[in-house]
């Protein structure tokens, strides 16, 4: 039986023990046009996200301290960090995916497939051999709000792969109508990939699919894995659990790794993404259409 109790819905009793009964959802700062792409600096003690339409990526401090961080982005999307702790960036108006090295220099690491320009990459992370994943909608092609009108040069609509080793880019999955966030399970066996095609077609389901990888990163397997109800997926973490923390339309959605939804966290903007970070790694950012979002839970992220 759903429970509903201030923020939390509470779908099964096992997500009491994954959130702060006395724990408050603070809006941190606010006045962005669509905060997306959180990821968290633990050296610094900083959250990094982007504000696509503005075109700029801002630094965020705990104390709520808000300040430009690169203007303009090249309406950045995602972000991650990679395991040497450089920031990795999905970037629409170049159509590409960089990585920013520690002189502050950016490193273009893909920009083409087959041919082609890519669409517009959104959402990325970094496997711990290195390797770079990364979705590729047509979101920042769609008109001028994020990114530049352009037709695709792409024939679909992709998940890709960047080898560390030689850098080719790889489709790894090529059958997504708009794929969006995507994220590992702590031992990295199971990628979860996020639909976000009913943005523009209801027809669409609002699913996570889970994607069984062998130890070489090939797709061995393909799965439902869960339903959003509430809008669509957007980004998503993993916890050390296993637990899959998605974005909603009414908040972030947290489901145990049989799939099942343990609950929800309801969020009073529509919310596009979310990353741990803080002091102990117990903090969940959340970027939600015009404000950053922060709440204590009992989880941490898997890498």
């Amino acid at each position: 039986m759903t429970q509903i109790s201030s923020i939390y819905q509470i779908d099964d009793p096992r997500f009491r023990n994954l959130v702060q009964k006395n724990a408050r959802l603070h809006q941190i700062a606010t006045g962005f046009e669509w905060t997306e792409g959180p990821v968290w600096f633990a050296d610094h003690q900083h959250l990094f996200f982007s504000d696509i339409p503005a075109n700029r990526m801002m630094r965020l401090t705990l104390d709520g301290q808000v300040s430009l961080f690169r203007y303009p982005s090249d309406y950045s999307n995602g972000n991650t960090r990679d395991r040497q702790g450089r920031l990795v960036t999905c970037q629409h108006g170049t159509r590409s995916v960089t990585r920013t090295e520690p002189d502050g220099t950016l490193t273009v690491l893909a920009d083409r497939h087959d041919g082609g320009r890519l669409n517009s990459p959104n959402d990325v992370v970094v496997q711990s051999n290195g390797a770079v994943w990364f979705t590729d909608p047509t979101y920042g092609i769609l008109s001028d709000y994020e990114g530049y009108q352009a037709d695709p040069e792409q024939k679909t609509h992709n998940v890709f792969r960047i080898d560390p080793q030689t850098g080719d880019v790889e489709a790894m999955i090529t059958d997504f109508v708009q794929p969006n966030g995507l994220a590992f399970s702590p031992d990295e066996k199971i990628l979860y990939v996020a639909e976000s095609g009913s943005s523009h077609d209801a027809g669409v389901p609002s699913v996570i699919r889970a994607f069984g990888l062998d130890e070489n990163g090939r797709i061995q397997s393909d799965e439902p894995f869960a339903t959003i109800d509430r809008g669509l997926p957007d980004g998503m973490r993993v916890d050390t659990a296993g637990h899959v923390w998605s974005s909603a339309a009414d908040g972030i959605h947290c489901f145990h790794p049989d799939g099942t939804r343990l609950g929800k966290i309801l969020v009073p903007e529509v919310v596009a993404n979310l990353c741990f970070g803080g002091t102990r790694g117990n903090r969940l950012f959340i970027t939600a259409t015009t404000s950053i979002y922060m709440i204590a839970v009992n989880a941490k992220s898997a890498v």
